[in-house]
C-alpha cells in the first residue's frame, strides 16, 4: 500500500464555496478532495453516488442550516469524487482499465495518509455507501463510523443489472443524453421530485439535470462499470463494529437492499431511519429528515451542534471514551424498526 509519502499533491488553488480542491495522486490514480473546514477538527469524509459529486449529492444537507451547523462545527469535511467526476474533470482516457471497487477503497486510504488522518467519520450515497463500507472492511481501525444513504451490500440484482446495461449503451453511444438523464433521476430522487404530466419537475431535479451535463461519459461509464461489478459483501457486515447510521427513502429503487443491510449489520451497532415521500438521495431530496437522528447519533461521540456544545469544538472522535450503552440504537434516539419521516 503506497503511503501519503508517496503521494503528490497539486494545490490547486480553486475554491469552491469556501472548500479548498486537492488533487492526490494514488496509486490507482488522481483522486480529486474537496476540504472544508478547520483541519484540526475530526474528519468526515463523504463519497456520492454515480454521476455525482459533492455539489450534486450533499450540497442540499450542507445547505440545510441546521444540519450545516452540526457538521461544519463538529467536523473537517473531506469530499471525495470518484475519478473523473469532479467539477470540471476532463474526460478520462479511454484506454486506462475500469477501476474495481477495491481500487477505490483502496484510493481512500491514500487520501486518508496523505492528509495525515486517522480514524475518520465516513457518509457515503448508494454507490459511494458502498465505497465506504467496503473501505469500512478492509480497513476496520480508520472508520469510527457510518452514515449511510441507500445503502448497497449486495451484487446487482437482475433489475439494476438491466437497468446498468441500459445506461451503459446510452453512455456509450449517446453519451449523456436525456433518456440517460431520466435513468439517473429515476434512480435519485421520488416521483414527486421528478415531475410528471400533472405535476411540472422540481427545482431539485432541474438543478440536477443541470449539473449532469457537466458530466463526461466515459468518466461516468468507468465508474458504472465499477460499481457493475461489485462482488456482495453481505457476509462481512456482521463483523463491523463502527456504529452505522442507515437512511433510505421509501420510494427508492434500493429501498430493499438498505433493509437487506440493515438486517444483516449488528443489532447493537445498527439503526435505519425510513423517510417517507422521498427517494434515494435523501441528502438533496429531504435532508431535513436528517438532522435529528444525525444529532443523536453524533452525541455519542460528544458532539452536539453549537448552541448546545459546552466543551471543545476539536473533542476527540474516540470510541474509547464511549460508555457501552451509548452504542445501542436506543440511546441514539433510534428504534430498530423504521422511523418514518414525513414533510
Amino acid at each position: 500500500m503506497a503511503e501519503s509519502s508517496d503521494s503528490v499533491s497539486l494545490d490547486v488553488e480553486t475554491i469552491y464555496l469556501g472548500g479548498k480542491e486537492h488533487i492526490v495522486r494514488t496509486g490507482r490514480g488522481s483522486v480529486s478532495v474537496i476540504v472544508y473546514g478547520d483541519r484540526d477538527k475530526p474528519a468526515l469524509v463523504t463519497y456520492p453516488d454515480l454521476a455525482l459529486n459533492h455539489m450534486s449529492c450533499f450540497q442540499g444537507l450542507f445547505f440545510c442550516p441546521e444540519a450545516a451547523s452540526l457538521l461544519l462545527h463538529n467536523f473537517c469535511i473531506y469530499h471525495i469524487s470518484p475519478p473523473g467526476h469532479e467539477l470540471g474533470a476532463a474526460a478520462l482516457c479511454p484506454d486506462d482499465s475500469v477501476p474495481s471497487v477495491d481500487d477505490l477503497a483502496d484510493q481512500i486510504i491514500e487520501v486518508l495518509n496523505y492528509f495525515g488522518l486517522g480514524a475518520v467519520m465516513c457518509m457515503g450515497v448508494t454507490a459511494g455507501a458502498y465505497i465506504l463500507t467496503l473501505f469500512a472492511l478492509k480497513y476496520r481501525e480508520r472508520v469510527l463510523g457510518l452514515i449511510l444513504v441507500s445503502p448497497l451490500c449486495r451484487a446487482p440484482s437482475w433489475t439494476e443489472w438491466l437497468c446498468n446495461k441500459v445506461m451503459s449503451n446510452l453512455l456509450y453511444f449517446y453519451g449523456m443524453c436525456s433518456l440517460l438523464k431520466e435513468c439517473l433521476l429515476y434512480r435519485y430522487f421520488s416521483k414527486e421530485v421528478r415531475g410528471s404530466a400533472e405535476v411540472p419537475e422540481s427545482d431539485i431535479a432541474q438543478a440536477c439535470r443541470r449539473l449532469l451535463d457537466e458530466r463526461q461519459s466515459i468518466n461516468v461509464l468507468r465508474f458504472l462499470e465499477a460499481i457493475d461489478r461489485r462482488p456482495n459483501i453481505t457476509e462481512g457486515l456482521k463483523t463491523l463494529k463502527c456504529r452505522t447510521l442507515i437512511f433510505v427513502g421509501e420510494n427508492s429503487p434500493f429501498y430493499a437492499e438498505a433493509l437487506h443491510m440493515t438486517a444483516k449489520l449488528d443489532r447493537r451497532y445498527c439503526a435505519l431511519v425510513e423517510v417517507q415521500a422521498c427517494g434515494s438521495m435523501v441528502t438533496e431530496e429531504q435532508p431535513h429528515a436528517m438532522l435529528i437522528p444525525m444529532e443523536y447519533f453524533l452525541m455519542g461521540y460528544g458532539m452536539y451542534r453549537p448552541s448546545q456544545f459546552t466543551g471543545s469544538p476539536r473533542s476527540p472522535l474516540s470510541p474509547t471514551c464511549i460508555s457501552p450503552e451509548l452504542l445501542s440504537p436506543e440511546s441514539m434516539g433510534l428504534k430498530l424498526k423504521p422511523i418514518k419521516t414525513r414533510i
